[in-house]
């Protein structure tokens, strides 16, 4: 039995039917067919079948647990194969150009495949990467609130009665949600700036637990563990040189170390940003590729919130017996304030055994 027939045995109870069951190994069986293009027609085709329908049939109307099938491709993919203590789950989101305006979601909006504005679905994904590989975990289908409001247009599409607007941190968060709930082993969580510069999603991560490494605005502010609130931008430059060391981005596009490098805070350098506390925020600025100077313009910031000893993002474990608790008693790390539900007490991270945190949102 090969791979593909073990992952099709793995699911095939998601399936209340045979035909859909038999048709979804044909169809994952396109997918990895190394097709020029993929579609409902040339999957057909794959399948020696003569027209598209009944793969758009086994995708849009049949009867099949889709969460469970995603439930266990994730833990085929991740608990068994390429999960490791030292794994970083990834948060982002891509454009899916579209001509019509039917699929669900559809509307002019920006794409980040196009780099543009342009009628297209968008979809939040999430990602699991570590050193023997890197998947798709999981995913959810943006519905922009216009869409949401036209109930007639959801039912036409076959958006589900009751379907409300989530933003896509939401959608980050819920994805995250369930892989916290599982066997997944991952040192990080990392964003760009989408994300990174949502404060709720911020204080839902600490909550969890979770570290994390998320690209924000140099103009948006943080509080550090000091109590005191500053813009990214101002607390790089408040930094004395000696508190900074170069680190490669990799090689380059040609080969050979990449003409500019990157620059992150020296663990125990940073004074109130978080030296000597249970957990360590910080600032991280990147010089743009082959900039020969830095100004604020040319800074990108990051902020990290990490476990005392936490490996770099790709190396190292995270310890079980080393999970932290918040206190409601101390000093605050966090960035303020939080979206709806979300707790603003002040709080710092302490090294405790026990599980995560309960959710905040419970």
């Amino acid at each position: 039995m090969d791979q593909l027939d073990r992952v099709h045995e793995r699911i095939a109870g998601r399936f209340v039917r045979s035909e859909p069951r038999a048709r979804a190994r044909e169809y994952v069986s396109g997918l990895v067919a190394g097709l020029e293009r993929k579609n409902g027609w040339t999957l057909a085709e794959q399948a020696g079948e003569v027209s598209p329908d009944g793969m758009q049939r086994l995708l849009r109307w049949a009867d099949w647990n889709i969460d469970g099938v995603r439930d266990d491709l994730r833990d085929y993919v991740v608990v068994e194969h390429l999960g490791e203590p030292g794994g970083v789950l990834i948060v982002d989101d891509t454009g899916f150009l579209k001509k019509g305006t039917r699929s669900a979601g559809v509307q002019r909006q920006y794409s980040g495949t196009a780099g543009r504005i342009e009628n297209c679905q968008i979809g939040t994904f999430l990602a699991y990467a570590g050193a023997r590989g890197h998947a798709l975990i999981d995913r959810e289908l943006y519905l922009p609130e216009p869409w949401i409001a036209d109930r007639d247009r959801c039912r036409r599409a076959g958006i589900p009665e009751g379907t409300e607007f989530e933003t896509k941190p939401r959608q980050a968060m819920a994805m995250l949600a369930r892989v916290f709930a599982t066997e997944v082993p991952f040192a990080w969580v990392t964003a760009d700036e989408a994300y990174g510069q949502v404060k709720y999603l911020r204080l839902w991560l600490e909550a969890h637990d979770a570290a994390h490494v998320l690209a924000t605005k140099v103009n948006d502010t943080l509080v550090t563990t000091g109590g005191r609130e500053a813009r990214a931008d101002e607390l790089i430059a408040g930094l004395p040189a000696r508190s900074w060391r170069r680190l490669s981005v990799g090689a380059g596009a040609h080969g050979g170390p990449a003409s500019a490098t990157g620059r992150g805070c020296r663990s125990g350098s940073a004074g109130d940003l978080g030296a000597g506390t249970g957990c360590s925020p910080a600032v991280h600025s990147r010089i743009r590729p082959r900039s020969p100077t830095t100004s604020a313009t040319d800074l990108v910031a990051r902020r990290c919130w990490i476990w005392p000893g936490s490996p770099a993002p790709g190396g190292g474990s995270r310890s079980v017996s080393s999970r932290l608790r918040t206190k409601p008693d101390s000093t605050t790390t966090r960035s303020v304030p939080g979206g709806p539900g979300m707790p603003t007490s002040p709080s710092r991270c302490s090294l405790t055994p026990g599980s995560r945190s309960p959710d905040p949102l419970s």
